[in-house]
């Protein structure tokens, strides 16, 4: 049987194609068999020929029968949706896309943040409404900003708030390996920082001990002029308790690129908050996503 280095599975990400993906791969290693499964049959008949399977999911049932099959390359950050009893019984390595969402992340989260900061969100109602009145802004500079979550996507995020000239503060599970914050704490002493804190962003993943992070308690501890970023989860925000803050003003705005539920249905009392930015869920789209990927798999191979 014919062997694949790399079989490229159809999962279209921000629905870019995977086609693209494969091209760059092709280019990146010239010297290696790149193939796209783009229809069922071709999946049947390409799987057990693969070395490198990259995709965002996959069954355990197909990994028994992809007998060749060394390495999953998961093109989403997050891995606990896959089989991984089952790539473990069959010697199966698994990376991420861990990285990949570093600067678009970054660029999203400091979007929302200098919204909020000079107040465009009222300069853009206004701008629809054809009303020229001038309002009152406020700096960024000077800020204190913390980080939830010291990942690749918490690191760029603090990486450029530096030029700002803000405070920073970086939250972790292990504050002892520090980070790129002027101070790194865990997450028992969120209580202390909340309250000098102007804008608290969350780039942490969803574990038992992130879930409902930001709950009714932790909302009144920051200041009414505070300012909530989540990235992360919807579930690390307990959403009832961030309606009642924002609607009576315990909470100066929040930009939410994430929901609980999500999608966020219609009607839903979020969506009529005028302090409330949300976004589908598309603060990892980026035009680099595939080279960023093929760089992943690259170093995998080397």
């Amino acid at each position: 049987m014919p062997e694949i280095d790399v079989l490229v599975l159809d999962q279209t990400i921000h629905g870019m194609s995977t086609r693209n993906y494969r091209d760059v791969l092709r280019e990146r290693l010239p010297d290696m068999r790149v193939e796209l499964a783009s229809t069922p049959s071709e999946y049947e008949d390409l799987l057990p020929q693969a070395k490198i399977l990259t995709g965002f999911e996959i069954d355990a049932d197909d990994v028994d029968r992809a007998t060749n099959l060394e390495r999953f390359v998961c093109t989403f950050a997050g891995t606990d949706h896959l089989p991984l009893d089952a790539f473990a019984d069959n010697n199966v390595d698994v990376s991420n896309a861990s990285g990949v969402h570093g600067p678009n992340a970054a660029e999203q989260v400091l979007a929302y943040v200098l919204t909020f900061a000079r107040n465009l969100d009222r300069g853009w109602r206004q701008s629809e409404a054809g009303t020229w009145n001038h309002y009152h802004t406020g700096e960024l500079y000077g800020s204190t900003v913390t980080v939830v979550g010291m990942g690749s996507i918490g690191g760029a995020i603090l990486d450029r708030l530096e030029p700002f000239g803000v405070d920073t503060i970086g939250v972790r599970n292990t504050p002892s390996k520090g980070g790129n914050a002027d101070g790194v704490v865990g997450f028992e002493d969120m209580p202390e920082i909340m309250p000098r804190t102007d804008y608290l962003i969350l780039a942490c993943p969803l574990t038992e001990k992130t879930e409902r992070l930001v709950d009714q308690g932790t909302l009144e501890l920051l200041s009414p002029e505070s300012v909530l970023v989540n990235i992360a989860r919807g579930e690390v925000v307990d959403t009832d308790a961030l309606v009642q803050a924002l609607k009576t003003n315990g909470l100066r705005a929040a930009a939410l690129d994430v929901t609980d539920p999500e999608p966020l249905p219609d009607g839903h009392p979020l969506w009529n908050l005028d302090n409330c930015l949300i976004t589908p869920h598309n603060v990892g789209h980026t035009p680099n996503y595939w080279d960023r990927m093929a760089d992943i798999i690259v170093e995998d191979i080397v």
